[in-house]
């Protein structure tokens, strides 16, 4: 593991305490004084009664603070008063550009959306920029980027109200300069590829990210994915990875991760940590015993997760990747030529050690949900099972599966039946686990409305904390909210996030742990989540009583590596 020099230790240090060195505070009265709350500094120690004052942008001061005056005051006496939540795993990218008020995720306390599994919005060459505006489903946009950078400005200069990040995606800098076919880039194209991580690492992007069971992610090869991950190591980034496997090779998958951290000598992370199929689910002991034992070796390995037992993505994880090669256009004609839709079929149906097969592992078609189409046609079949639909269209699943694939013109957003609720809950208990919602930020109200998504788009953090911490008692109050804020802002090397410090930025939420509730279901997914009171972004209140303010405050968010000079 690379042994970092004292100066940017100490350094990392210093951010990660959010403390500005000592100087008397000017008699001015604050901005906001936050009375009388019980204060989750982040830490993960017990908390403690008292105030949180702000100024500006951020917090100057926390403590017993009677007697001093703010031009306003909140009153939280019997609330929790924490820093904002962070969402390691966000699918924003687009709900953001519709709506930059982030309502289902600020109303359970996410003031910080991190973007960018394996796809991220940047970097984009012309073909990039015309296949984006020609697959958009139900929200239309302009793409008027190119980089990474520059789409995260664009967010910026829109208005949101919560803060946003992002990795750079293996994946897009592998179709930038390789397209959707299946082979190694040249070195030529590998050198260009490292370079665009490395651009994009100096624009501010947090590191280096992969979702390896999707074409054409699946195509990379595990040294291709060792040259980004050096990139990133250079700038103290993370390389974060949707394993390979999550089910029949899980173990493998987890293999590559830790030999990519190792050889590149980078920060590793797994998202949404999970077995995933029944036959899978006993695998976890196994992989919790490899992450403890590569940590105990050195290794910086974390994980994060939701607080669900199905996920949610596409039809094209129930298909082989050798079908998909190319890219939509290619992979619907191939399932239209019958031969070819045979070998799919039967392939479709069996397990599979060579790649990560979700109609198998669901168990069964009554498992997958249909929940987001982009034709009209197709619309009135969402929240319906895959069993359903092939039962109403009378042929098989696996048929079905492709014909709405050829007739949307679409992945077909999917919701799979795969995890085991104990493993759920045992995951939730590692103290190097932080929390994702793997979902967009979404509101009940417009575009949003013509899609269903998974219940974790408006429930995850709130679930934590009230079923799994108030409820189950899994884990403490303080350890929950430890590692919704200062582990992943560490583990980001995120500047002044993450606590309620003096100097660390006012990034706050104020919500009851006697209330805090999720309401979101499969069946009725767009309901918000209840008992966040306040939360302020960059010292501007974004929620007041559990309504929004309409204040979009929000900032592009930059990691280690930023170079202020690309500006």
């Amino acid at each position: 593991m690379r042994v970092l020099p004292l100066l940017p230790v100490l350094v990392a240090m210093f951010l990660a305490g959010c403390q500005s060195p000592p100087t008397p505070e000017p008699e001015a009265p604050y901005d906001v004084l936050i009375r009388g709350g019980t204060v989750y500094d982040g830490s993960g120690r017990p908390p403690f009664v008292g105030d949180v004052a702000l100024r500006g942008d951020k917090i100057v001061s926390v403590g017993a603070l009677a007697g001093r005056k703010a031009r306003r005051e909140v009153d939280a006496r019997g609330l929790a008063v924490a820093p904002g939540f962070i969402n390691m795993l966000s699918w924003a990218n687009e709900s953001l550009l519709e709506d930059g008020r982030s309502q289902s995720d600020l109303r359970q306390g996410v003031t910080l959306e991190v973007l960018g599994e394996g796809e991220s919005m940047g970097p984009l060459n012309a073909e990039m920029k015309r296949l984006m505006t020609a697959e958009q489903g139900d929200i239309t946009y302009p793409v008027t980027w190119t980089t990474l950078g520059g789409y995260l400005e664009e967010l910026e200069h829109r208005g949101v109200s919560c803060n946003v990040a992002s990795f750079v995606g293996a994946t897009t800098v592998r179709i930038h300069e390789i397209g959707h076919t299946d082979r190694a880039p040249t070195p030529a194209e590998l050198v260009r590829m490292r370079q665009l991580v490395r651009e994009a690492m100096e624009e501010g992007a947090l590191g280096v990210a992969s979702a390896l069971i999707y074409a054409p992610a699946f195509y990379a090869k595990t040294d291709e994915l060792i040259a980004l991950a050096k990139v990133a190591a250079e700038y103290d980034g993370l390389y974060i990875s949707h394993l390979r496997s999550e089910g029949n090779a899980f173990i493998p998958a987890l293999d590559e991760i830790i030999t990519i951290a190792r050889e590149a000598r980078v920060r590793a992370e797994i998202y949404h940590l999970k077995a995933a199929g029944r036959p899978n689910w006993a695998k976890l002991d196994a992989a919790l015993a490899r992450i403890e034992m590569a940590r105990a070796t050195g290794l910086s390995l974390t994980a994060d997760m939701y607080c669900y037992t199905a996920g949610a993505t596409g039809l094209d994880a129930a298909m082989p990747p050798w079908v998909q090669e190319g890219g939509y256009r290619e992979w619907a004609g191939r399932l239209q030529d019958p031969a070819l839709r045979d070998r799919v079929k039967r392939e479709m149906g069996a397990p599979a050690d060579t790649w990560e097969n979700f109609f198998v592992a669901a168990g069964s078609p009554t498992n997958i949900l249909l929940v987001g189409f982009k034709s009209a046609a197709l619309k009135p079949l969402t929240g319906k099972s895959l069993a359903e639909v092939a039962q109403i269209r009378g042929k098989s699943a696996e048929e079905t599966a492709m014909d709405l694939v050829i007739e949307d013109g679409s992945r077909v957003e999917t919701i799979y039946f795969l995890m085991s609720e104990e493993n759920v809950r045992r995951e939730i208990r590692l103290p190097w686990v932080s929390f994702d919602s793997d979902a967009a930020s979404l509101a009940p109200e417009g575009a949003f409305l013509k899609s269903n998504p998974h219940p974790r788009a408006y429930g995850n953090f709130a679930r934590l904390l009230g079923k799994y911490v108030r409820d189950e008692k899994l884990i403490p109050l303080e350890e929950a909210i430890r590692r919704l804020t200062r582990f992943p802002a560490e583990t980001l090397r995120l500047d002044r996030r993450g606590r309620l410090n003096p100097g660390c930025f006012a990034d706050v939420v104020v919500f009851d742990p006697a209330t805090i509730q999720d309401h979101a279901t499969y069946e009725r997914p767009h309901q918000y989540s209840t008992g966040v009171v306040h939360v302020f972004v960059n010292g501007v209140q974004v929620l007041r009583d559990g309504g929004h303010t309409g204040a979009k405050p929000g900032r592009f968010v930059r990691g280690p590596g930023w170079n202020p000079s690309r500006r």
